[in-house]
C-alpha cells in the first residue's frame, strides 16, 4: 500500500502571501474548501466544507509563518466531524520555500494513507491523488488571477 501523495508547484509569489493563502480561513476558502469554521489555528480543530454534502474536521498540527502548515484529517470523502486524533487519519504538509524575491516552491505531502481501515485505504489515495491535482490547480490560479 503506498503511503505518500508529493506534489510540488512554483508559484509567482512571496512566501508570506502563499503561506496566508494556506493558513488564513478567508484566503483558504478561494482555492480549497468552500467554508472554513471553527478555529483554524495550531493545536486547534477546525471543519472544512465541500459544497453542501462533504465535511472534514481538521487538527491543525503545526503552524510556522511563511514556511510550513500542516493539519489532520480523515480523507476520502468520509464526512468525519468528531476529534482526528482519535481516529486513524493522514498528514497534510505545506513546505513554502522562497527560491527569489516573488517565487516559492510549494511542496505538499500527505501521509498514512497505509494506517486507515483497509476497506477505505486505496480509494482514499486515489480520491486525494486526484483532489490534489485540482486544488493546487485552483491554488495556482489564485495566484495567477490576482496577479492581473
Amino acid at each position: 500500500m503506498q503511503n505518500i501523495i508529493q506534489r510540488e508547484l512554483m508559484i509567482n509569489a512571496t512566501a508570506e502571501r502563499i503561506y496566508n493563502a494556506i493558513a488564513t480561513p478567508e484566503l483558504v476558502v478561494k482555492w480549497f474548501p468552500d467554508t472554513v469554521s471553527g478555529d483554524y489555528r495550531q493545536g486547534a480543530q477546525a471543519l472544512f466544507s465541500f459544497g453542501e454534502k462533504h465535511r472534514s474536521s481538521v487538527y491543525i498540527e503545526a503552524a510556522n509563518p511563511y514556511h510550513y502548515f500542516a493539519y489532520r484529517w480523515v480523507p476520502g470523502g468520509t464526512n468525519f466531524t468528531g476529534d482526528v486524533r482519535t481516529v486513524p487519519n493522514t498528514l497534510v504538509e505545506f513546505h513554502i520555500t522562497e527560491l527569489e524575491p516573488g517565487r516559492s516552491k510549494v511542496s505538499l505531502t500527505e501521509t498514512g494513507f497505509a494506517g486507515l481501515p483497509a476497506d477505505i485505504a486505496a480509494s482514499s489515495l486515489q480520491q486525494n491523488s486526484n483532489g490534489w491535482d485540482f486544488m493546487l490547480g485552483r491554488l495556482q490560479q489564485y495566484f495567477s488571477a490576482e496577479a492581473k
